[in-house]
C-alpha cells in the first residue's frame, strides 16, 4: 500500500523553522559570549586586546537576549498549530510581546547611560520579575482547570522558560563586580584589583550560564519529544 505523506502547512513550517533558529542562535550566541569572556579576564593579554574582547562580548550577548525576547511569541503561535487554543485577547498579547520586548532590549543597549535607557532597563527588570511569577501562576492555573493536561510538555517548556528568566536575573545580580573591574581597567589600566573584580564577577555568573544552556536544551528536547501529547 502506498504511504500517504501529508505536507505540513507552509505557515506552520515557517513558524517552526523560526523556533528552531531561536534555539540555535540562543545557544550558539551564548557559547560565543562565554568564550569571548575568557579573553576579557585573561591577564596575559594586553589591555587593548582585552578591550576588544569586551566589545565582542557585549555585542554578541545581544543575540541570545533577542532570542529570549522572541521565544514566547514564536512558541505561543506554534502551540496553536499543535492544538492548544488561546483566547483572542491572549493571542494578541502573545503576538505583540516579542516585537515590543525586542525593541526594549535593543533600546536598553543602544541608549545605555541615558535617562531613557535607565528607565527602560528598570522597566525591563521588573517586567521579567513579573514574567517569572506570571508564567508559573499561569501554568498552575491552566493545569488545575485541565486546559494544559493534554499538553504536559508545553507546561514543562513554560516552567523552564520561567527558570531561564530567573537565571538571567541572577546573572544581572552577580555581574556588577565584573563591569566595575572592567571600568577600572579601561580608565586606570590593568591592576590586580581590576582583574580580581572581573574574575570574581564572571565566575559568580557561570553556574547560571551553564543552567541556561541546560534549560534551553531541555526546552528544545521537550518540544521534539512532546511527552504526554495526545493523552
Amino acid at each position: 500500500m502506498e504511504e500517504i505523506v501529508q505536507t505540513l502547512p507552509l505557515s506552520y513550517a515557517i513558524v517552526k523553522f523560526i523556533h528552531v533558529l531561536l534555539f540555535v542562535y540562543w545557544l550558539g550566541g551564548d557559547a560565543g559570549v562565554f568564550y569571548s569572556s575568557t579573553f576579557v579576564i585573561n591577564d596575559k593579554l594586553s589591555k587593548e586586546a582585552r578591550l576588544t574582547a569586551f566589545k565582542i562580548f557585549i555585542n554578541l550577548d545581544m543575540l541570545p537576549r533577542y532570542c529570549l525576547a522572541l521565544m514566547l511569541t514564536v512558541g505561543g503561535i506554534l502551540s496553536e498549530f499543535v492544538g492548544y487554543q488561546h483566547p483572542t485577547w491572549q493571542m494578541i498579547g502573545i503576538v505583540a510581546l516579542g516585537p515590543i520586548w525586542v525593541w526594549v532590549v535593543h533600546a536598553v543597549h543602544a541608549k545605555e547611560g541615558t535617562d531613557f535607557g535607565r528607565m527602560l532597563a528598570k522597566g525591563d527588570y521588573y517586567f521579567r520579575f513579573l514574567m517569572i511569577f506570571g508564567l508559573i501562576g499561569s501554568v498552575v492555573w491552566h493545569w488545575s482547570t485541565g486546559e494544559l493536561k493534554e499538553f504536559p510538555w508545553l507546561a514543562g517548556k513554560l516552567l523552564v522558560f520561567a527558570f531561564l528568566i530567573f537565571c538571567g536575573f541572577m546573572i544581572r545580580r552577580n555581574l556588577p563586580p565584573f563591569i566595575e573591574g572592567f571600568r577600572m581597567m579601561a580608565s586606570q589600566g590593568v591592576t590586580p584589583a581590576s582583574d580580581s573584580k572581573m574574575y570574581d564577577g564572571l565566575m559568580a555568573c557561570r553556574p547560571y550560564v551553564w543552567a541556561i544552556w541546560a534549560g534551553v536544551a531541555l526546552s528544545a528536547f521537550l518540544g521534539i519529544w512532546k511527552p504526554g501529547a495526545g493523552g
